[in-house]
């Protein structure tokens, strides 16, 4: 009897042979939790030892109508027991609590994928508020795909029903039940989400114990019920990692523990002056928690009062930093010229969205390189830095601390909406292993000495940084142009060229102390490079990784230094036969790259407001492969 079980289990694990990665979609309501029920199982995929990466999308209303495709919010997750780069093309598993959700993700979901639909929402009302005629659950639309529905509202209420909750509070805990099923189908713990629950409603144990509940029902109903199509338990392998502490870390988390760190390598307080934006407000969020570190956050009245805030804390002798995205850091525009006038050191963090003007303010995109690397009044060079993923962000924050600091310049660092809120591993470094660049404040002159020079040069090009106050060292500085020596002011000519033309061979000199230019995949020539900055580093990569498994001829750079860029770079480029630089803009690197090299660097444009999918970048590899 034994050996039959035996035979019987090996036959069910050649039909169902373990996979290395799937992609699962939350999709629902604003007001049903979709983005807490995607970090719950995030978290509880984490522990389970598995890489990942994830994509909150969620909608650009304060609460569009209930049961409307304008609501409509989304959560994917993309793990794995391999090495994952993207939150994922096409979704394998599509949980939709109500129709507009299904209409508006039911597409994205692969062929042969699965949906499992809360059926108790698909009543007459809701499925006219989705635009839905007949029944989709019933008439046969969702053939190509596996379907399975049953009542989560009512077995929802169910099972909180002892605890005494209006309906209205027991729907709430839908998501709880949703997030049940699913830990059990990807054979996950409960428990870090029962101690989750019960430290957020530590005030309110009913709801703890009711939310517990739910969770606990979703998970019951897997088990024991016979739901039919490929709901089944699967089981995914951790993924090999290197030994270490490691932790889930979004892009907003990254970038504030990389400014800390930078602060604290640079020997310097901090303070952060910033203004509510999607999607750069959870950089305040996240550094008002962190005020342990000598840091000082302040919420001001508006974008510009923000920016000011940080450029006087950094003439005080603090590390300014302030952070908008793209419509904050056009009324940021003048204040930054004032920043490159007094040359102090300053970060300005761009988390990029849609635009222009409002545009797509929970959407993702890479249309601020112009206004970063062009975009103020007169010659007003700055360096320019991206980072590619959350993870990267925390080095690249680090990096931009200590530009702004040895050169004295305001320093812009370019994220965007995807890097901002998708998750993934990040193994937490050894700090040992960092280079300190501790700051030097300009001493006091000798006493006989009344001589200030506070536009004199260093080897960098860099003025001193002088501490207001320092006895002897008295002085004033502006937005007027400068004498190139005293600083006084001097509308003259001769000074306007030569102080235009030291800041400018000031941030050029940047690209002495940064590395060449690396290829990340392929080599360093060939027929084709894929050039790329920013967040499409992951579906880049993993393309180009597939394309070269088929035998192609390409390789990936990707670019992190955006001004000044690497010395190596356009010696780089030109072994290349051909070029395509994928953005999600309608080609801004792509004209840079012609402006500075001269290369024939052709685009691959996306301004959708979602990502790259892989597929996306292998067909154009092919395409200009031809």
């Amino acid at each position: 009897m034994a050996t039959a079980n035996h035979n019987v289990t090996d036959d069910e694990a050649r039909s169902h042979p373990p996979q290395e990665a799937v992609v699962v979609r939350f999709a629902g309501d604003s007001g049903d939790g979709m983005q807490l029920t995607g970090g719950q199982f995030t978290l509880s995929t984490a522990l389970a030892g598995n890489d990942l990466a994830t994509f909150p999308d969620f909608p650009a209303e304060i609460r569009a109508p209930q049961g409307t495709t304008f609501g409509v919010s989304a959560f994917q997750i993309n793990f794995g027991s391999s090495a994952i780069e993207t939150a994922g093309d096409q979704p394998d598993v599509l949980i939709a609590m109500n129709p507009a959700a299904l209409k508006m993700n039911a597409t994205a979901l692969r062929e042969g994928g699965l949906i499992i639909a809360d059926e108790g929402e698909f009543t007459p009302r809701n499925l006219a508020k989705a635009g839905y005629e007949v029944n989709p659950l019933e008439d046969g639309s969702l053939a190509k795909w596996q379907l399975v529905h049953f009542n989560i509202s009512q077995l929802t209420l169910d099972a909180v029903k002892p605890f005494g909750l209006g309906n209205k509070e027991a729907l709430r805990c839908k998501n709880m039940w949703t997030l049940g099923l699913a830990l059990w189908m990807f054979d996950r713990e409960r428990q870090p989400i029962v101690d989750w629950l019960n430290a957020k409603f530590a005030k309110a144990p009913e709801l703890a114990e009711a939310n517990i509940a739910a969770l606990n029902a979703g998970h019951a109903y897997g088990e024991t019920a016979e739901i039919g199509g490929q709901v089944r338990q699967r089981h995914i392998d951790a993924a090999s990692a290197e030994p270490g502490l490691y932790r889930t870390v979004t892009g907003a988390e990254s970038i504030s523990l990389g400014l800390i760190a930078g602060a604290q390598l640079a020997g310097l307080p901090m303070f952060f002056g910033g203004y509510p934006i999607t999607p750069a407000s959870a950089i305040l969020h996240h550094l008002s928690r962190l005020k342990e570190y000598g840091i000082t956050t302040f919420q001001a009245e508006d974008e510009i009062a923000a920016i000011c805030s940080a450029i006087g804390a950094s003439y005080a002798g603090h590390l300014g930093v302030t952070s908008s995205s793209g419509p904050g850091i056009a009324l940021k525009g003048e204040a930054m010229g004032l920043a490159v006038m007094t040359e102090l050191p300053l970060v300005i963090i761009n988390s990029q969205r849609g635009g222009p003007s409002t545009g797509l303010p929970t959407k993702t995109e890479q249309s601020d390189l112009y206004q970063a690397v062009y975009g103020r009044n007169g010659d007003t060079p700055l360096p320019v830095i991206a980072a590619c993923s959350p993870a990267d962000a925390f080095d690249c924050a680090i990096e931009a601390v200590r530009i702004a600091t040895r050169y004295m310049t305001p320093v812009m660092l370019l994220t965007d909406g995807y890097i901002a809120n998708a998750a993934e591993p990040w193994k937490v470094p050894d700090m040992s292993g960092y280079q300190p660049f501790p700051v030097s404040f300009a001493a006091a002159r000798a006493a006989d000495n009344d001589q200030v020079m506070p536009y004199e040069r260093n080897g960098d090009l860099a003025r001193p940084w002088i501490k207001p106050g320092t006895p002897g060292l008295e002085h004033r500085i502006g937005g007027i142009e400068k004498n190139p020596g005293s600083g006084n002011i001097d509308y003259s000519p001769e000074a306007h060229a030569e102080m235009t033309r030291l800041r400018a061979a000031k941030v050029a000199g940047v690209a002495d102390s940064i590395p060449d230019q690396q290829v990340c995949l392929g080599a360093d020539k060939g027929k084709l490079a894929v050039v790329g900055w920013g967040s499409t580093f992951g579906p880049i990569h993993q393309a180009v990784r597939r394309a070269r498994a088929r035998g192609l001829d390409v390789a990936h750079i990707h670019i992190r230094y955006i001004a000044p860029f690497p010395k190596n770079l356009a010696v780089l480029l030109r072994g290349f036969e051909r070029i395509i630089v994928p953005e999600m803009n309608t080609g801004q690197l792509k004209t840079v790259l012609r402006d500075q090299f001269l290369v024939d660097a052709r685009p691959v444009n996306k301004v959708s407001g979602q990502p790259f999918t892989i597929a996306e970048i292998e067909a154009a590899i092919d395409e200009a492969l031809k």
